[in-house]
């Protein structure tokens, strides 16, 4: 199906229009209308057009999707783009400018319009020039600050391999300043030099690029003092909705991290690529899990407009023309002047030494000498997408954090087709993940010390889907994990290592996988870096063996039948310098196969090779862990103070989480309501994680954990939110904890959510029951969330306490004997005793003639969750919990106390348990002043 290759967006009465102009080679395309307020697509007359000479319209070159919050909806579109490599002679595009255009209503859309017009290419050239030379300023000084190096700038016109657009183009690549380094010099500057450990131990705060101004067009943000729970959802929403827009602005546009191609695809492998059949949209030829806005275009592929509908891969495609001779000049070392070529040109994209400035003319071609070409790209995979730190190891479905997949393509420029010399095509795959264990790192932290998650039955069938899955996409998988084996990061290595080793033990001798710890800081340490050359050689064997996928004449020759997957602990830099050395080795291998030997060549400073690898570092980097600038104050004025510091920290923390929940939501791993969640707690959920699923597995867990008498009957179980401390009511913070219900008791479970650990228990005899009070529960007042008296509502169940109501700690150690006391059963059917790991402790026991009446206070959680996953399935609301949970504790409490079925009891009683007025006046000023602080930075 043909794609429009340009489109010309305007508005009229009716929605938005939006025209393909489609090439010459090309059928007419019928326009587009997107309507205003439902945001539905169809056709509309050729006659209400606009056509792009008009002042009211803009030309795009694809449509990224709609994006709809609630019920407002806004159109992305590609407004600049630029050519970064050519495959088969089909160019392969970067998006670097993108457009939000609202769908409300006409006033907004034309404002909308006009303003991309003046920002964008019909403004005045020299105008936009100025714009984009400031913006490439500003990004040079924030690499710089992050690399501590100078970058050098590609001249893409002098590369014969690759026709460019004529936008100009910059590199951030940094100069290889340590030259006996070769490929490493760059990160040696980042990872061993002083000012590279601390400016990498300060992006574990996760600075990213300063803000770029916010977007044209006004939101309005309603719903403030709304009636029901629904409308505070949406004013929530719409309130925190710029900032949302902003963030997809710069993650679509100016981050320059979306490649597309119109011809080519570009998210698969070679052996399975090729050029997009005419007879099927796009969309259902790329990869899915390489799609990354398939969630945004879905409303325009459901309404038949695929025409305009565009893929996007996020990751990295670089590609550099270099030349080699067959027979290259000798050289004699005693006379170290006298050489053959004296200004021989490596490569065709710049030279690999200082020209000589007084040479003029370039020695001609020897006919021993081919161009190639060496095309790097890198597919960062849509599952388990996100931010360092705030995605880290694996889920559930064995899908692990930061999993790039690394291509590096060796060809002439003629892409062999029609190659004078027939050259072939070599393709080598590399992949990088994240460690395949559960854990979590607090981003809040200098050095965040890593928290394993979860049983180890439950890490093993993750990484074991994980393996299974890799063994069926590459083949044989041979592991390299680089972390320290000491210090914090051993923590997740030794994981790591212990089930690998478990999972070989299944496995038959010729499938088991092998797994190489090496330690990367201690070995290289002192800037050694040619002791990176002691794990390739420990690898030599698998690489050869797994060789490269070959092609010639358009048949595949031979497929790669393995592949390394590397991982540091956040898979950046370290990763990144393991896998060019891997990728280097292949390339070697691969020009030997054709006739040339690298290491025989004039000018051995492969620089083409060591800045197509440092710029595919840099853009994973930004990718994952948003490094840009810190300490901008000072990059700019050479001045440092308090403020600035305030600003790095404060920056930080928000541009890390708003980041995340935008990539989240843009992905479809979550709904609107994810921007509600977030303005109430400053948390984000793990999209892979089901909060119900996960609830219902802690249900099970403390059932089986807590009840030890086989007389009780379980009747149900939910998961609820109580104070910290026991007894009390109004306290601060709430935990989410476990309430479980049997035929004589009910249990208060303190659960460790990270961990599946049950904590301690408190247990409540129901025949000590003696009242039940239902009513609004509002425990702060910094949000309309909070305040909503629908969605805010809890009990408190009153018992006088017995002989058989206690509380016992889960210790999981003996040394608390001495200071406690047994607990001894009086009857077999008292509940609580038995065997269990709660069986011989307890932190307090009610006795005395008159106890005091005591208290349990609950409250329900929300019931509507922003996961997708989870929002489809039908939940009772907030009411409708607390109602159920009341009724049930009330019709088992009469039947423990021996009460007729068909008394009116009159137990549950409803009265206001923390009302509105009264959280206003225990809310304290810093919670309202942080609150308003967290607002500020998000809206």
């Amino acid at each position: 199906m043909a794609i429009a290759r340009k489109i010309v967006v305007s508005a009229n009465d009716e929605g938005l229009v939006l025209q393909p102009a489609p090439s010459k080679s090309q059928r007419p395309l019928p326009p587009l209308l997107i309507k205003y307020g439902d945001a539905s697509v169809s056709s509309t007359p050729r006659d209400g057009v606009v056509d792009s000479a008009s002042p009211s319209s803009f030309e795009a070159f694809g449509v990224i999707g709609l994006m709809s919050v609630f019920k407002q909806s806004y159109l992305i579109t590609i407004t600049r783009r630029e050519q970064v490599a050519q495959i088969r002679g089909f160019p392969i595009y970067v998006v670097t400018g993108v457009a939000i255009t609202p769908c409300s209503s006409y006033a907004e859309a034309k404002s909308a319009i006009a303003e991309t017009i003046q920002s964008s290419g019909t403004e005045p050239a020299d105008k936009a020039e100025n714009d984009k030379d400031a913006l490439e300023d500003e990004e040079e000084a924030l690499s710089r600050v992050s690399d501590e190096v100078e970058d050098v700038i590609d001249d893409p016109s002098a590369d014969p391999g690759l026709v460019m657009s004529e936008e100009k183009v910059t590199s951030s690549v940094a100069e290889d300043v340590i030259r006996r380094q070769g490929s490493f010099g760059r990160f040696a500057e980042r990872w061993f030099s002083k000012k590279g450990w601390v400016l990498d131990q300060k992006r574990t705060m996760g600075l990213s690029r300063p803000a770029l101004e916010q977007p044209a067009f006004a939101t309005t943000a309603g719903g403030e003092g709304s009636r029901d729970s629904e409308d505070s959802l949406e004013s929530t929403a719409s309130t925190l909705l710029p900032k949302l827009l902003h963030t997809a602005r710069i993650l679509f546009g100016s981050s320059r991290s979306f490649y597309f191609s119109y011809d080519f695809d570009i998210t698969r492998r070679w052996g399975e690529c090729k050029p997009f059949s005419p007879d099927l949209p796009l969309h259902a030829q790329v990869a899915p899990v390489y799609f990354w806005n398939s969630h945004l275009l879905k409303p325009l592929i459901s309404a038949g407009a695929e025409s305009v509908a565009l893929p996007l891969m996020q990751g990295y495609v670089g590609q550099k023309s270099f030349i080699m001779d067959r027979d290259p000049p000798q050289v004699d070392d005693s006379e170290p002047e006298a050489m053959e070529m004296s200004s021989f040109l490596f490569g065709g994209s710049g030279p690999t030494s200082p020209p000589n400035e007084e040479a003029k003319e370039i020695p001609e071609r020897r006919q021993s000498e081919q161009d190639f070409l060496v095309t790097l790209i890198s597919r960062r995979s849509t599952k388990r997408a996100g931010l360092r730190y705030l995605r880290r190891g694996i889920d559930e479905d064995g899908h692990t954090a930061n999993t790039v997949e690394t291509e590096q393509i060796l060809s002439t420029p003629w892409w062999n087709s029609s190659s004078p010399t027939g050259s072939k095509i070599y393709s080598f795959i590399q992949v990088r993940g994240s460690i395949p264990v559960f854990f979590t790192q607090s981003p809040n932290s200098f050095k965040p010390v890593p928290v394993l998650q979860q049983s180890q039955d439950a890490n093993l069938t993750a990484m074991k889907k994980h393996f299974d899955e890799l063994h069926e996409s590459y083949g044989s998988i041979h592991l390299i994990n680089l972390v320290e084996k000491h210090n914090t990061e051993a923590i997740v290595g030794e994981a790591y290592s212990r089930q690998v080793s478990k999972l070989n033990e299944d496995l038959p001798e010729g499938e088991k996988m092998p797994f190489e710890w090496f330690d990367f800081h201690a070995v290289c340490r002192g800037m050694k870096f040619e002791n990176v050359s002691l794990l390739l050689d420990q690898i030599r064997g698998d690489l050869d063996r797994y060789g490269s996928t070959v092609e010639a004449d358009g048949k595949v020759l031979r497929r790669q039948t393995g592949t390394l997957r590397t991982n540091c602990m956040d898979c950046l830099d370290r990763t990144n310098v393991c896998q060019s050395l891997f990728a280097k080795y292949m390339l070697e291998a691969q020009l030997r196969g054709e006739g040339f030997d690298m290491s025989a060549q004039v000018d051995q400073n492969s620089w083409w090779f060591n800045n197509i690898w440092a710029d595919n570092g840099d853009a994973v980097s930004n990718q994952y862990a948003s490094t840009a600038a810190m300490k901008g104050d000072y990059t700019r004025t050479r001045k440092r103070d308090y403020r600035g510091t305030l600003n790095d920290l404060g920056l930080s923390l928000t541009r890390f989480y708003n980041g995340q929940l935008a990539i989240d939501f843009l992905l479809g791993n979550v709904t609107a309501l994810v921007f509600s969640e977030f303005e109430a707690n400053l948390i984000t959920k793990d999209p892979a994680i089901s909060v119900f699923k996960k609830r219902e597995q802690a249900i099970q867990l403390c059932q089986s954990r807590v009840i030890a008498d086989d007389s009780e009957k379980f009747v149900a179980g939910w998961a609820i939110l109580t104070p910290q401390v026991s007894g009390a009511v109004n306290s601060q913070p709430l935990d989410e904890a476990v309430l479980l219900l049997t035929d004589c008791a009910m249990y208060l479970c303190r659960f460790n959510w990270d961990l599946d650990r049950v904590l301690s228990f408190e247990r409540v005899d129901l025949r000590n029951v003696v009242g039940i009070k239902v009513g609004t529960y509002i425990t702060s007042t910094v949000s309309s969330v909070h305040m909503d008296k629908a969605k805010n509502i809890g009990c408190v169940v009153s018992y006088q306490p017995g002989k058989d109501d206690f509380t016992r700690t889960n210790t999981r150690t003996l040394s608390s004997l001495g200071n406690q006391r047994k607990t001894h059963r009086t009857t077999p059917d008292a509940g609580g005793g038995g065997v269990g790991p709660f069986a011989v402790f307890f932190s307090g026991r009610s006795r005395g003639a008159n106890p005091p009446v005591k208290r349990i206070a609950l409250k329900m959680p929300y019931s509507r969750s922003s996961l997708a996953k989870d929002g489809a399935e039908p939940r009772q609301t907030e009411v409708q919990l607390v109602h159920t949970i009341c009724s049930e504790i009330e019709r088992l409490a009469g039947q423990a106390q021996g009460r007729p079925e068909d008394e009116d009891w009159g137990i549950i009683e409803e009265e206001d348990i923390i009302s509105l007025d009264e959280a206003k006046r225990s809310t304290g000023i810093l919670d309202q002043l942080g609150h308003s602080l967290k607002r500020m930075v998000w809206a």
